[in-house]
């Protein structure tokens, strides 16, 4: 993946990058693998705003990603490396000898024609699956599952990996994107490599109309509002906070709280928190 700077002919290409897409070998979806999915736009089953700042945005088709890698055993061959709308990475299309069709995160180095497998005893190869009681010290994974068979659920944005740095017992010791160490279990499923399209966070949206795009609303500062809608609002000219912490506009704290339950099931297998 490379990106492209676009010169700054208009004031809105100015300091505006894009991708070049140069990875991409096919521009339609397999229909097969796809689906609409109505967006919540950060409403709940009431419709009440849930989360601010959401809604509008490029209609979207749903992508079926293939995050349990189940057919164990069977290789497929990558056909082609495609966009997908709903995340920051690409996607590639697998086919099966047994003639299934399924997407998957494209990992970084993985080429169409290529083939990968998921099994046991799967090669040390980017794109192959298997258990983390069979991945090697050190190894660069992603898609990891919480819990075995559950699907990935770690590391699954662009560029992101996860590391192994232990194995005791019925654990594994890695390195989550976070900085954070913890222990999954040695029978949890991942996937060899590191995600693909590195670069997409070097990206400068540019202007405002390309977050419409993306289906994000604007965002305006508590400072600029009226003491009745924000907490920080009011004063003459540029006011301070007014509060000793700054605060939510529901008048909690943030900026900075910590808001994970101090009692959390799984606060066991953490060894040292994220940063």
């Amino acid at each position: 993946m490379g990106i492209h700077l676009l010169n700054p002919c208009t004031p809105g290409t100015r300091n505006r990058s894009v991708s070049d897409f140069s990875e991409l070998t096919r521009t339609k979806p397999e229909k097969s693998l796809t689906s609409y999915r109505q967006r919540s736009n950060g409403r709940n089953n009431r419709g009440i705003i849930t989360c601010r700042h959401r809604g509008g945005g490029h209609k979207r088709l749903y992508r079926q990603i293939d995050f349990r890698r189940d057919k164990i055993g069977v290789p497929a061959k990558v056909i082609s490396i495609e966009y997908d709308p709903n995340r920051n990475a690409r996607i590639a299309l697998l086919h099966y000898e047994d003639g299934v069709k399924r997407y998957i995160l494209h990992p970084r180095g993985l080429n169409p024609g290529e083939t990968i497998i998921s099994d046991l005893n799967a090669p040390i190869l980017v794109g192959n699956s298997l258990p983390l009681r069979n991945i090697p010290l050190g190894a660069e994974i992603h898609n990891v599952e919480f819990q075995p068979g559950s699907g990935g659920q770690l590391a699954r944005a662009a560029g992101s990996l996860v590391e192994i740095l232990a194995k005791e017992g019925d654990f594994v010791t890695v390195r989550l994107p976070s900085k954070e160490i913890r222990f999954i279990s040695k029978n949890s499923w991942a996937t060899l490599g590191q995600v693909g399209n590195v670069e997409a966070y070097n990206l400068t949206i540019g202007k405002a109309g390309r977050s419409r795009w993306l289906g994000i609303r604007p965002t305006v500062r508590g400072s600029a509002m009226n003491p009745v809608d924000h907490p920080h609002g009011g004063g003459e000219g540029r006011a301070p906070i007014g509060h000793s912490r700054p605060l939510t506009p529901w008048g909690r704290p943030a900026l900075g709280k910590l808001t994970r339950k101090p009692k959390k099931f799984s606060n066991v297998f953490i060894i040292r928190k994220r940063k």
